[in-house]
C-alpha cells in the first residue's frame, strides 16, 4: 500500500512539474538579420579585412534598450529576447556580406577596416516611440597597421514597434545605413592617401 501511495505521489509531482514547464514563460526569441544582400562597393583588387569590436557591455547576446524619457543612463535588457550571437559578430557578418569584405584573420589582406561600436541599443523617447542607435567609429589601416583615415558613426533609425522585434529591425536598418556610409566613404578615399587599399 505504501508503495502504491508513493508511486501515485511521484506521478502527481511529475505531472505538476510538466504542467509548470508548459505554463512557464516561453523560451526567449532569438534574432539575427538573415542573409545580407550584396551591394556594389568600391573595387578592391587587393582583399580588405573587416574587424568589428564592441564595448564590453555590448559583448553579450542580450538585446539592450534605454528609456531616454525616464533613466537614459541605465542600460536595460529584454528578458524574453536575445541575439543569436554577440552584436559585434552579427554586425561583422552583415557588413562583410554587404561590402564584400573578409573577416579579419581568415585570409591575407593588405588593409584592415576596423569598426568600434560604443552604442548599440534601442532608445525609447517615449513608451510608444523608439529608435535603433548605432554609434562608434570606423578606422582604415594599411598593411603595417598604420592608421590612414577615420569615420565617426552616429546613426539612429526608427523602430516600427516599441518592442524587441522593432528594436532588432531598427538596429538592422542602422547597420545597413552604416554599410552605405562606408561605401561612400571608401569612394572618397580611393584617390587619396588610402588609395593603395583600393587599387
Amino acid at each position: 500500500m505504501r508503495r502504491l501511495i508513493a508511486a501515485a505521489l511521484c506521478l502527481s509531482l511529475a505531472a505538476c512539474m510538466t504542467a509548470g514547464r508548459r505554463g512557464a514563460d516561453a523560451a526567449p526569441a532569438v534574432y539575427d538579420w538573415g542573409p545580407a544582400p550584396a551591394v556594389a562597393g568600391v573595387s578592391r583588387p587587393q582583399p580588405m579585412a573587416l574587424e568589428v569590436r564592441a564595448s564590453p557591455w555590448f559583448d553579450t547576446s542580450g538585446i539592450d534598450y534605454r528609456l531616454a524619457y525616464a533613466d537614459p543612463a541605465r542600460l536595460r535588457e529584454y528578458a524574453q529576447a536575445r541575439w543569436a550571437a554577440p552584436p559585434a559578430q552579427l554586425v561583422q557578418q552583415r557588413l562583410a556580406g554587404r561590402l564584400g569584405l573578409m573577416p579579419a584573420g581568415v585570409g591575407r589582406a593588405d588593409c584592415l577596416l576596423r569598426i568600434e561600436i560604443g552604442e548599440f541599443s534601442q532608445v525609447f523617447a517615449s513608451p510608444e516611440s523608439s529608435r535603433g542607435v548605432l554609434q562608434g567609429r570606423v578606422a582604415l589601416f594599411d598593411r603595417s597597421r598604420r592608421l590612414l583615415a577615420t569615420l565617426p558613426v552616429d546613426i539612429a533609425m526608427p523602430a516600427a514597434t516599441p518592442d524587441a522585434r522593432g528594436g532588432v529591425g531598427a538596429l538592422g536598418d542602422a547597420v545597413d545605413r552604416l554599410a552605405d556610409a562606408i561605401s561612400a566613404w571608401e569612394a572618397s578615399l580611393a584617390d587619396g592617401t588610402a588609395s593603395g587599399c583600393f587599387r
